[in-house]
């Protein structure tokens, strides 16, 4: 379902009218008990649930991506956002500008013609044929519907999540969430995307009660985190560094843009020198080179620290997951690298469940064992001198970017409303 190249376009970023810029939420959320967690992994079975829940809604569906593509998934996303647009759904849905920005101006059409109130976070035009708003990336992938059903991970909507894509189809996670934490990830959605958020009606407040009552068995607790450039720019990381300083027995982490500050650095080596198993599974056949030789500039220091390191090289590696000992896990879009630590927003959920990280446990270490090349300091990649050095500079310059790129003069990002040209035609 992909257009020519003569459709594709964006938001015209002088005529479509701003909305706001994007929410600076100074909230921080706090653990929610008995919630219903479960772990999908792929696009298998990520994308049935996410569009069985849409097509069930009735009276709200909110939506946060990174990246949707003309595909099969785009196209069956753009079907049932219409259909529910179309009987009486009020559907929200934010596209990131850089990540959405091939979308054609006809796919775009289809959706705010039914209804569908479309926005795209920080649209640019190309310039010289390429694309300006590289950095500060709206990097999430959100899900709500009704208020129910919470829906956060990795996962975009794109067919390269699924396995029939290819040898380059992504490995990757998302979970889905109902229970007392919905609230707090429905209120970030409603404050990010420019909704008032209004107190619940009576009848609100008693079927939010009745979830709470269904899940009483379950000892779930959920906390929503997540990462902006205002009061919360460090919030996830702190959080990995916390959990890390805590660890007991196992850390298992799965990144796939595995490149962190010296102070999270120091922290998953620490954990290993306290006789901690620290495991990392990072991307062996990367989608982006620069991924894998980023992360490689890490493995002495941690390899001689006792961190095992693995390398999944099925496919590419896109999760972003990681558990503590028996009862912590995470698992969000926040990949370990200065984009998304620095720059991008990003969101998280934190998990205090047993079964959920014995499952998540269970589905990574057979990642590791069966899927991956085990590194070690005698086979860590290594190079002369002369790329020691430039990867040393390198190392440093990638460590400090986020912070220089402050420097740079900069425009606000902005939340964009779409408003489809003239007389265009749905393609």
């Amino acid at each position: 379902m992909s257009a020519s190249p003569m459709d594709k376009t964006t938001v015209d970023p002088v005529s479509a009218p701003p909305v706001s810029e994007p929410a600076v939420v100074d909230v921080e959320y706090r653990w929610q008990g008995n919630n219903r967690v479960e772990l999908l992994e792929n696009g298998e079975a990520y994308f049935p649930r996410v569009f069985e829940a849409m097509r069930q809604a009735k009276s709200e569906i909110l939506l946060e991506t990174f990246i949707v593509f003309e595909d099969k998934v785009g196209a069956e996303l753009q079907a049932v956002l219409i259909d529910a647009a179309r009987r009486g759904v009020r559907v929200t849905a934010s596209f990131d500008g850089f990540g959405c920005g091939e979308l054609s101006s006809g796919y775009l059409a289809a959706l705010s013609d039914a209804g569908v109130h479309l926005q795209m976070f920080d649209p640019a035009p190309k310039r010289l044929g390429i694309r300006t708003n590289w950095f500060r990336r709206l990097h999430r992938k959100i899900v709500v519907v009704d208020g129910t059903f919470a829906f956060l991970g990795g996962i975009n909507f794109s067919a390269d999540h699924l396995a029939d894509f290819g040898p380059e189809a992504k490995q990757d996670y998302s979970v889905e969430v109902q229970g007392p934490a919905v609230t707090d990830i429905h209120h970030f959605a409603l404050l990010q995307c420019g909704r008032p958020v209004r107190a619940k009606y009576w009848w609100q407040r008693r079927r939010q009660r009745r979830s709470e009552l269904a899940f009483s068995d379950h000892d779930g607790q959920v906390r929503l985190v997540y990462r902006d450039n205002g009061e919360h720019r460090t919030d996830i990381e702190e959080v990995y560094r916390q959990v890390l300083r805590t660890a007991q027995r196992r850390v298992v982490i799965a990144n796939a843009y595995f490149f962190p500050g010296y102070r999270l650095l120091r922290e998953i080596r620490n954990a290993a020198r306290r006789g901690v198993e620290v495991r990392l599974i990072l991307q062996g056949q990367p989608d982006m080179l620069v991924a894998k030789l980023a992360a490689r500039m890490t493995y002495d220091y941690l390899l001689k620290s006792g961190v095992r390191i693995y390398e999944y090289c099925d496919r590419p590696l896109h999760g972003k997951v990681a558990l503590v000992d028996e009862d912590w896990s995470t698992v969000g879009s926040s990949n370990l690298d200065p984009l998304s630590l620095s720059m991008n927003l990003e969101a998280n959920v934190l998990i205090r469940d047993r079964e959920f990280n014995r499952h998540l446990f269970e589905r990574l270490e057979d990642l590791s064992d069966n899927h991956c090349k085990v590194m070690s300091v005698d086979n860590a990649p290594r190079g002369r001198i002369w790329h020691m050095t430039v990867g040393f500079l390198v190392f440093h310059f990638l460590r400090h970017f986020p912070a220089w790129a402050g420097w740079l003069p900069a425009h606000k990002p902005r939340l964009k409303a779409f408003t489809a040209p003239t007389g265009s035609e749905p393609s």
